[in-house]
Order: C-alpha cells, then sequence, then structure tokens
C-alpha cells in the first residue's frame, strides 16, 4: 500500500524543513510514503528548500507560477498523487504526523471511505490555547456544515483529512482559498463516503508566526457551503460502496 501526503506551501520556509523530517520519520510498516509538497507562489525562500529536498526520501516538489490558494494547491497534489490513500498534512507544525497511524487505522480495517481528525474530540496530547473567536467561528461553520450535509462531525474545518483513492478520484475541487474544506466535506456526503472522525492533537500558531486564514476565509466557506449543498440536505444512511452514486 501506498499513503501520498499532500502538502501545500504558500511561505513556509521557517518551518518547511521541520515537517518535512517529522512526516518522513513516520514508521508506517507494510505501507509506502511519497510526499508532495504543493508550492502555491511563494516568495520567502520556500521555493528553494522544496528544490533541494525534491527527489530525497519520496519528496516531490510541485510549483505554482502565482498564489492561487490551498484549495489550488490540494487539487494539484491529489492529482499528481499515485497513492491508495491520500492525507492533507499542512506545512506548519500545527498537526503532528505522529498521529497519521490514528488517522489511517479507520481506513486500514476497512471502516471508512474518509476519516478526519477533529481537535476537539479530546486527546491526551492536548492543543494549544490561542484564539476564542476562531473556535466559535469552527464550531458555526461545522455546525452549518452538518445541516446541511446530515453527517455529525465536531470539526469540519481540520486540515487532517484522509480519504481512499476512490474518493480522491470521485471529488473534482474547484476552491481555490480555504473553502477547499466545507467542498471535500459537502462532497463526500454527497457521494455516501464512509466518515470517521478520530481525536487530534492541535499546536495552533498566532498570526505572527505566520498564520494565513482570516475573517474572509470563514465568509468564504459559509458561501462555499451553499454554492455546494444548498440544493438539498443530504437524506437518509451511508451506503455501502457499491449502492454509492456518481457526483452530478
Amino acid at each position: 500500500m501506498r499513503l501520498s501526503i499532500v502538502m501545500p506551501a504558500y511561505n513556509e520556509a521557517a518551518t518547511l524543513r521541520q515537517i518535512v523530517a517529522r512526516v518522513l520519520a513516520v514508521e508506517l510498516p507494510g505501507i509506502e510514503k511519497e510526499l508532495l509538497i504543493v508550492d502555491d507562489g511563494s516568495q520567502d525562500g520556500t521555493r528553494a528548500i522544496m528544490l533541494e529536498l525534491d527527489g530525497k526520501d519520496g519528496v516531490r516538489a510541485l510549483f505554482h507560477d502565482r498564489n492561487t490558494g490551498k484549495g489550488a494547491a490540494v487539487r494539484t497534489g491529489m492529482r499528481a498523487a499515485t497513492g491508495d490513500v491520500v492525507l492533507i498534512q499542512d506545512a506548519d507544525l500545527e498537526y503532528d504526523p505522529r498521529e497519521y497511524p490514528v488517522l489511517l487505522r479507520p481506513i486500514l480495517e476497512g471502516e471508512a471511505d474518509v476519516v478526519y481528525g477533529s481537535r476537539f474530540l479530546g486527546t491526551s496530547r492536548g492543543h494549544r490555547v490561542l484564539y476564542y473567536w476562531h473556535s466559535v467561528g469552527n464550531w458555526l461553520l461545522t455546525l452549518m456544515s452538518n445541516v446541511f450535509t446530515n453527517v455529525n462531525l465536531t470539526d469540519m474545518e481540520t486540515c487532517y483529512k484522509a480519504m481512499t483513492r476512490e474518493v480522491v478520484d470521485r471529488l473534482d475541487l474547484r476552491s481555490l482559498r480555504f473553502g477547499v474544506e466545507p467542498e471535500i466535506t459537502c462532497k463526500v456526503a454527497r457521494m455516501k463516503a464512509r466518515i470517521f472522525e478520530v481525536p487530534v492533537s492541535y499546536h495552533g500558531r498566532t498570526y505572527a508566526e505566520g498564520k494565513h486564514i482570516g475573517l474572509k476565509d470563514a465568509f468564504q466557506a459559509a458561501w462555499t457551503i451553499l454554492r455546494f449543498c444548498r440544493w438539498r440536505p443530504a437524506r437518509g444512511d451511508i451506503q455501502p460502496a457499491a449502492q454509492r452514486c456518481r457526483l452530478p
């Protein structure tokens, strides 16, 4: 089995080497890893670091000519991925690659097609305490997503999403920026994929430390939910693979 790790990167020179080292250090017996780093028009030295890492230990560097957004970078990485399972990893240090076995277990055991790593289910590793209103915004967006998709996620906006090749091939992502998170959620719910959540730790960063997401991205996420789920809330139970219908 091969695991493709898609890592969108925009001006992450300060953390890129460290997060790549952490990803490569994860031991997954019987699973081959490939790491696809997608530079989204960085201007801080990220591209130079990627060229240095390209071709070493399963690392592949992909480049956008200009900044188009996280969603575009995720889409580029997914199109280039060759793995049986694809996992999204941010290029900062907020999410811990040592938790890959937790994320992959439901898929490897045949229980899930998609796994979300929730920052709000609780974990012994804990989480860094930061912005209250960010947590409120996350809760509201997750609630809105749940209403329209009829799933009961606790953390729709999480970076950590792992999914099978079948799901990836059917996503047809269109969002360019941070709207990719609710778009993925709307589409996996509509295709009746089996979705699991597992607890993950979270070491959030401040804006001074390089955090990118802001208020306008919250409004864009709400618009994305309306755009991709507005025709109707999803209904009924999750269907087995043989009964799934294709997205329109």
